[in-house]
């Protein structure tokens, strides 16, 4: 059964950093993409950065983003983290890991087409 569980989520200031793990498993992370997922209260569903092992290792981040979050595999430990540094206010949501087999690039990966099964999500809040 494919599972996906996320953690490391928690309560940090503005400029604060964390670090959240989707362990995954049911399926080789060899043969699939798996992406970091957020959604704000009130706002949809947005793509925060993704994976693609099924295409070399490829990473892609979404522009809110890129040079403060991290994304990392430890396939010893069937888990996938995002290392969120700097973080802000507007970064607040639960967010989720998913996984979809096969090569997945650029935008469908970000945006996470077809992406399934999903995590339960893990609450992030940025505040003073």
């Amino acid at each position: 059964q494919v599972q996906l569980v996320e953690s490391g989520g928690g309560l940090v200031q503005p400029g604060g950093s964390l670090s959240l793990s989707c362990t995954v498993s049911g399926f080789n992370l060899d043969y699939y993409a798996v992406g970091w997922f957020r959604q704000a209260p009130g706002k949809e569903r947005e793509g925060v950065s993704c994976v693609s092992n099924a295409d070399g290792g490829s990473i892609y981040y979404a522009d809110a983003v890129q040079g403060r979050f991290t994304i990392a595999e430890d396939k010893a430990k069937n888990t996938v983290y995002l290392q969120m540094d700097k973080l802000k206010p507007e970064d607040t949501g639960t967010y989720y890991c998913a996984a979809r087999r096969g090569a997945v690039v650029g935008a469908q990966c970000i945006i996470g087409v077809d992406f399934g099964p999903w995590g339960q999500g893990t609450q992030v809040i940025v505040s003073p």
